[in-house]
């Protein structure tokens, strides 16, 4: 998944409105864009959509993002939703491995009650959203088979340090806030998944938002989440790679197809190793995902 676009559950038009921008996945929201009287409407929205849905032929990845484990309303949140069949919940304020078992363990006893496979509801965690989160980013791996990424996020994490911002005044994370997306880009690769970009927030600042998804490519993000429609396009074109991408990853791979016994080859004067091949058969397998 390339795109991630944040909806309100509430929002019956801006559901509909956003199966049509171009996202590979929606994030239907039950947490922070809801307020708090009225959670019970917005997952009966929730769940009305996602029935809806799925009788289009093709259609984005569908995610719900859940109240996290601590407010005592994930529960009713997957009562509401699981049987309406998600793709996959997103579990916010997720700290470590630990939080995903618990979050495995709900899903399974309504997967059964809704006559759904066992872990047919993936969970992709929000892994860095309290101080103590990031003290078991490494954690995840082997936690449970429906892990599907990771991804981290800045805004409740400023609140939990008690900060008075997380980026600076170009519009860069603070060094907190980078530390967090260190950490999700590492504890994505120790328990090999992918590691999905956070939000960004100024959804006017096309430029801004444009080079902070080429830093996430280069770093080693596979997607980034979208609070806007307007952004899905920019995630779409930076994190789809280009022609002279393939075509520089396929002579390395082809190069030590040619060579299987060798370290290091050259090409075209430059000289590439295992580790850049490792680099260009995941460009590669990206790419073939996104032509689906």
């Amino acid at each position: 998944m390339r795109s991630l676009l944040f909806v309100p559950a509430d929002s019956a038009k801006m559901l509909d409105k956003a199966m049509m921008c171009g996202a590979d996945a929606l994030i239907v929201d039950l947490e922070d864009s809801i307020a708090p009287d009225g959670k019970t409407r917005a997952r009966q929205s929730a769940a009305a959509f996602l029935k809806t849905a799925h009788r289009v032929a093709s259609r984005p990845y569908i995610l719900v993002r859940v109240n996290g484990l601590r407010t005592g309303l994930t529960d009713a949140d997957l009562d509401a939703v699981v049987s309406a069949s998600p793709d996959a919940i997103m579990l916010p304020k997720a700290e470590g491995g630990a939080s995903v078992v618990h979050a495995d363990a709900k899903l399974a006893v309504r997967e059964a009650r809704s006559d759904l496979p066992e872990g047919h509801v993936k969970i992709l965690p929000i892994a860095t959203e309290t101080a103590g989160a990031l003290f078991l980013a490494g954690t995840f791996a082997g936690a449970s088979a429906r892990l599907i990424g990771l991804t981290w996020g800045a805004e409740d994490l400023s609140a939990d340090l008690g900060a008075q911002a997380n980026r600076d005044e170009h519009g860069r994370f603070l060094d907190p806030y980078r530390l967090a997306r260190t950490l999700c880009l590492a504890g994505a690769a120790a328990a090999q998944v992918p590691a999905i970009d956070t939000v960004y927030v100024d959804f006017r600042d096309a430029d801004g938002f444009r080079a902070e998804c080429e830093e996430g490519l280069r770093d080693g993000f596979s997607g980034k989440m979208a609070i806007h429609p307007a952004q899905v396009p920019i995630i779409n074109e930076v994190f789809t790679p280009n022609t002279e991408a393939i075509a520089r990853a396929q002579a390395i791979v082809d190069a030590f197809a040619k060579n299987p016994d060798v370290g290091v080859v050259g090409i075209g004067g430059v000289m590439y190793d295992r580790p850049h091949l490792a680099r260009a058969q995941q460009l590669l397998t990206r790419a073939a995902s996104t032509r689906k």
